[in-house]
């Protein structure tokens, strides 16, 4: 039975991504510790810590190595880590003359945590992928669409017009944001843990440092100023960054769902799910995900939050509960973004609807434009008044605005041109031209 829907045979393919699972799950976490064991022997032996020859047979003898699941599954249970149950496997496996060498100066901690930077690198190269293919049909999306007319709208009414192309300017800037932001986050998060017992390296003299530099060397990560067992910063520098990546795609997601309604119709994202008892119904449900997945990392970074509130020099319950949160966001990030790409690789968008759901309020929907042109003739405050109350009259009328409006002003106004959307677009193009350019 699975434990949790990320997991599930069921609910996995929905709101998971499989590459992704595969780069941070159980084998790869498993793996990655074994070539943490593996560079640790090999950053000794090159500082003269431990014996050049039991250096190089603890790489040979470990190279491809696999360790026995279940006995790390029992280890785990029994110590609150797998790494000891891990580490009397790696000795086992290299033999009497090297066995004594394995694991020297470290601590159960350096050994995971520097194994999840490594599956987190993997993973966060992917998702870079991910992001830059939806940055793309973003991009190719606002630019089409840059002199597409639509409503916009503010607290869910319709405010003024807008281009659909601005529209979809404002959803890709900020995914532009996160993408530079990742580089960031990354340089942060991917340094070597290596502290020992206490964070102090006390075991191997005055040269701890020394191999915690050369560690980090071997495995491509950044070299630590300090270890950092309690230090949770770049943790948590990943997580808001996940929570902000799921956010955005979120706030895109809401977007969809009301411009997707049947009573609006602007947008068709696909051809959605359907219904056991309504054979019309269409579901959008790709696009209910990406809302989900940016609710469900909202709720994780608060673990993330409470995992960083961590007790002296190493603690365990926070340490734990990151173990809890984190790959669930990853997962939804990575599932996010694949699906947020679907979407948009097939997404309908209904121009002839924008346009008529401009027409729907008598003109209404053009008031300020209105007014900024009455203004120029009456002044600001007459050419409120005169608006208001042409607003307030044409519902009950049937009529639009600006035809009330001829016949209570004489005001030399071109009426057919403030009334028309496509003119009141205002800096719409050079939004547009600024973010593609970012």
């Amino acid at each position: 039975m699975p434990v949790t829907a990320f997991d599930s045979a069921l609910t996995a393919p929905l709101l998971s991504d499989p590459e992704i699972a595969a780069l941070i799950d159980d084998a790869a976490t498993t793996r990655a510790m074994v070539e943490v064991e593996r560079a640790l022997a090999r950053a000794q032996g090159k500082l003269g810590i431990i014996p050049a020859d039991a250096a190089e047979t603890i790489d040979s003898a470990l190279t491809g190595f696999f360790p026995d699941m279940e006995k790390l599954g029992d280890g785990m249970k029994a110590a609150g880590v797998p790494i000891v149950a891990l580490v009397s496997q790696l000795r086992a496996e290299v033999g009497a003359a090297a066995r004594d060498y394995v694991h020297a100066g470290a601590t159960s901690q350096d050994i995971y945590d520097t194994a999840q930077l490594l599956c987190l690198a993997a993973a966060t190269d992917r998702v870079k992928g991910q992001m830059d293919t939806l940055i793309a049909l973003l991009s190719t999306l606002a630019d089409d669409h840059r002199h597409t007319v639509m409503a916009g709208r503010t607290r869910t009414q319709q405010a003024i017009p807008i281009s659909f192309g601005a529209k979809v300017a404002g959803w890709l800037a900020p995914l532009k944001r996160h993408r530079q932001r990742l580089y960031w986050v990354r340089e942060d998060l991917l340094v070597v843990q290596f502290g020992g017992a206490a964070g102090t390296l006390a075991a191997l003299g005055d040269g701890g440092m020394d191999v915690a530099d050369t560690l980090a060397d071997e495995l491509g990560l950044e070299r630590a100023d300090s270890p950092w067992h309690t230090g949770r910063d770049g943790i948590l520098g990943l997580g808001g960054w996940l929570a902000g990546v799921t956010g955005t795609l979120g706030k895109i997601g809401a977007d969809l769902l009301l411009m997707g309604q049947n009573e609006v119709a602007e947008v068709r994202p696909g051809s959605g799910g359907g219904s056991s008892a309504m054979p019309q119904k269409a579901n959008p449900i790709g696009v209910e995900m990406l809302v989900t997945l940016a609710r469900s990392n909202a709720t994780s970074i608060s673990g993330l939050h409470h995992a960083a509130i961590q007790e002296h020099e190493r603690g365990g319950p926070g340490w734990t509960l990151e173990w809890i949160n984190l790959p669930q966001m990853v997962l939804g990030t990575a599932a996010a973004l694949r699906i947020a790409g679907e979407v948009f690789s097939d997404l309908t968008v209904d121009t002839a609807r924008m346009r008529a759901n401009l027409n729907l309020d008598t003109g209404l929907i053009m008031a300020e434009a209105v007014t900024t042109a009455l203004a120029a003739h009456v002044g600001k405050v007459e050419a409120q008044a005169l608006v208001k109350r042409a607003c307030l009259d044409a519902p009950s009328t049937g009529r639009s605005i600006t035809d009330l409006l001829r016949e209570r002003t004489d005001a030399p106004v071109d009426w057919d041109a403030a009334a028309e959307p496509a003119n009141y677009l205002g800096a719409s193009q050079e939004i547009i031209n600024r973010v593609l350019a970012l």
